[in-house]
């Protein structure tokens, strides 16, 4: 380790204590160095553990200091969870890793103002049961909920299975706190629904993923805990019908309808092999299946009434093939289990290529059917893992490797192939490359082939006003 390396550990350990930075060759980092796909393991300086905001700016301040005698720059870093290799350090071996894993508390929930404060490094499902205990609902629901953080939701704008309702997390964000590359804070905390006070700084830091500044607390709404939710599980003849369905639903429904996630039935498939405890319906017999969530307001009757009334119309149209309701929440619960093992299963049977794109939710059908067979003339035997949140036009679009061949190999030989063909479908479709995940450093060389230049010019000149000297998670969004 060069002599700048030390001072600079040294100073850093001086703001935050010994036992919350862990160097490399010290300690193993491979928790906070290793994506959690497994594609890429990068090399620390050191793990850095502040906890509070004004030992974040102390890291910053340090770190903007010794930055042109080491080198250093920071990745900011939640629960790691991210798919898109954007929270992890390079392979340089002189970034800091800034973790907010200590950072955890719910600061002040505000009945009257219906909004909940809370620091960065807070899980997901910790935020979603304190305010559930208290009678509200915060509506952010993803797999990694038991993991992700608040941070990350943040700073990769996640959406989830309720966006159809809800929104993404930056709908759900009314203030936030975040430190500069300066070491200065920006209070900016305000649970405001109205502030026309300039240009709205928030919706900067929102899905920058960390390259920007370091956001150190949020203010998120809730809204009151819905007195009934329902689950139901309808077969589809085709993503035609699932369409028509979710026209239905929207009419019937209007905002009580939650969620609206559609499956194939292959990705269906894996569940019941990798997950043989996991009662997998209707799946076998039908090429996609649908799954809705109606949250209602007034009475667990009302909900039912709502959602049998919408799916006997259904049936009697032809839209819905078979379906069953959740009697339970425990029914409920295994329903969206089965979608939540998708990605699971999917890493269970072998490495695969995974997109996360969106298309106008009219052009969904098309564009699988487009899409689908451009890869199958190009690779044959090639399976499709097609799943995700038709309501609001997001699909992760994955590709495995035919049956009996090996998935590195796949991955090697065809994955820039398959890329092209996915991400070419998806411009003539007037979609986006990125739909929840974000670019981090997996797709920032193929974001100049699908985003204006008009527009690199502006995230560039917004990275070099806010990060002039390129201190936070450099090469990740947008090169400069």
């Amino acid at each position: 380790m060069t002599d700048a390396a030390n001072l600079l550990l040294g100073a850093l350990r001086d703001a935050v204590g010994t036992a919350n930075v862990l160097a490399h060759g010290e300690v193993d980092l491979s928790a906070w160095e290793q994506d959690w796909r497994r594609r890429s393991h990068g090399k620390a300086l050191a793990v850095v553990r502040p906890g509070s905001t004004a030992e974040v700016a102390d890291v910053v301040r340090i770190c903007a200091a010794h930055q042109q005698a080491s080198g250093v720059s920071i990745v900011p870093q939640g629960g790691n969870t991210g798919l898109v290799v954007g929270s992890v350090p390079d392979t340089s071996g002189t970034q800091i890793v800034l973790s907010t894993q200590r950072m955890q508390a719910i600061r002040a929930l505000d009945p009257a103002n219906l909004t909940v404060t809370v620091e960065a490094g807070c899980i997901l499902q910790n935020l979603q049961q304190h305010c559930q205990a208290a009678g509200f609902l915060f509506p952010l629901s993803l797999a990694a909920e038991g993991s992700c953080s608040i941070g990350g939701n943040l700073g990769t704008n996640a959406g989830g299975t309720q966006v159809v309702r809800y929104g993404n997390t930056r709908d759900l964000c009314l203030g936030l706190e975040v430190v500069t590359a300066r070491g200065e804070v920006w209070h900016g905390l305000s649970g405001l629904r109205k502030d026309n006070t300039g240009y709205n700084l928030r919706n900067l830091f929102i899905g920058s993923e960390g390259t920007l500044g370091v956001m150190t607390a949020a203010t998120m709404k809730v809204v009151p805990m819905p007195l009934a939710q329902l689950t139901a599980w309808a077969a589809v003849p085709s993503l035609d019908h699932a369409l028509a369905l979710l026209a239905l639903a929207q009419r019937q429904l209007a905002a009580g309808l939650s969620g609206f996630e559609v499956m194939g039935q292959f990705a269906l498939s894996l569940v019941a092999q990798h997950f043989p405890q996991q009662n997998v319906p209707l799946y076998q017999a039908t090429p996609w299946c649908v799954l809705l969530e109606n949250s209602d307001h007034q009475s667990q009757a009302h909900a039912r009434e709502g959602f049998e009334r919408l799916l006997e119309t259904a049936l009697e149209q032809g839209v819905v093939s078979d379906a069953v309701v959740a009697e339970n929440l425990g029914q409920a619960q295994q329903l969206w289990q089965i979608r939540e093992r998708i990605p699971l299963a999917q890493s269970s049977e072998g490495l695969n290529v995974k997109h996360d794109i969106s298309v106008p939710i009219s052009r969904i059908p098309e564009f699988v059917r487009v899409t689908d067979a451009q890869l199958q003339a190009a690779i044959p035997g090639v399976r499709l893992v097609n799943f995700g949140h038709l309501g609001d036009g997001n699909l992760h679009y994955n590709v495995q490797c035919p049956e009996g061949q090996d998935g590195a190999t796949f991955l090697d030989q065809q994955e820039t192939a398959i890329n092209s063909i996915v991400f070419e479908s998806v411009r003539r479709f007037d979609g986006s490359i990125s739909a929840e995940h974000g670019i981090g450093s997996l797709k920032v060389d193929k974001l100049p082939q699908y985003q204006s230049p008009v527009a690199l010019d502006m995230m560039r000149a917004i990275k070099r006003a806010l990060d002039p000297t390129n201190l936070f998670n450099p090469g990740r969004v947008v090169r400069v």
